[in-house]
């Protein structure tokens, strides 16, 4: 459920509908939209439905992402790019974030496509201390956003939505300097200690394989003075 006891519109043209049922975020030529969680998470297994906007939309971006500082414009922007095994614009698909103390794991309809691993000891950052939202945006980046920014968002086609529903968090929640969960982790919260195991990595393979079409662990233009550390770990 994608209610307002759950989540917040945080810019103009976000709508709830439904019976809180359904979320949409729109976007004209004058305003885009988002919404936040009303709650932060220290760790969690997070979930939710998307469909994502229909026709011609390119130069428009939709982020859907964890942050403890709130725009994905101020997040460092480590990213993998995929063209997914289907058509996202036409249904709703089950798009996931598992953070636990070992190990971040994006998943779309259950298939892993990517894993951030907790390599602390080898001097690279990761997130265990900073609480955390669930954000979503839908805003104009047609300045690089298709090729370079060649091509612009054709505003005929505007307004442009995306829509969400079955919010679902599994997660520690932060409040007032503590978490939710407590020291013991039980059966109820296994996604504490959940990683991939050997199914799972194969499908890391087989995505990144056919269907990623940027790393940034192989923009040597972006890195010109040589790749981020974590580029190096297998």
């Amino acid at each position: 459920m994608a209610s307002r006891s759950t989540l917040v519109a945080t810019k103009n043209m976000a709508m709830i509908l439904n019976n809180g049922e359904l979320l949409t975020l729109s976007l004209d030529k004058t305003s885009g939209s988002g919404f936040k969680s009303k709650k932060q998470y220290l760790f969690g297994k997070i979930d939710m439905k998307l469909k994502l906007v229909p026709g011609n939309s390119a130069g428009t971006v939709t982020a859907y992402y964890l942050s403890s500082l709130g725009s994905a414009h101020d997040e460092v922007d480590f990213e993998f790019w995929f063209y997914l095994w289907f058509d996202p614009t036409k249904d709703f698909h089950t798009y996931s974030i598992l953070w636990n103390p070992q190990t971040i794991i994006f998943s779309v309809d259950g298939t892993p496509i990517r894993e951030f691993k907790n390599s602390e000891s080898k001097g690279i950052p990761f997130p265990k201390k900073q609480p955390m939202s669930i954000y979503s945006s839908l805003w104009n980046a047609d300045d690089w956003a298709t090729r370079g920014g060649l091509v612009k968002t054709d505003w005929s086609q505007a307004p442009f939505t995306a829509s969400y529903r079955n919010f679902n968090a599994q997660a520690c929640v932060w409040s007032t300097g503590s978490s939710s969960c407590s020291s013991n982790k039980s059966s109820a919260k296994s996604w504490l200690t959940e990683s991939l195991d050997a199914t799972g990595k194969e499908k890391i393979k087989w995505v990144q394989k056919n269907y990623m079409i940027y790393n940034y662990c192989t923009d040597i233009k972006r890195f010109p003075q040589g790749f981020p550390p974590e580029c190096s770990l297998s």
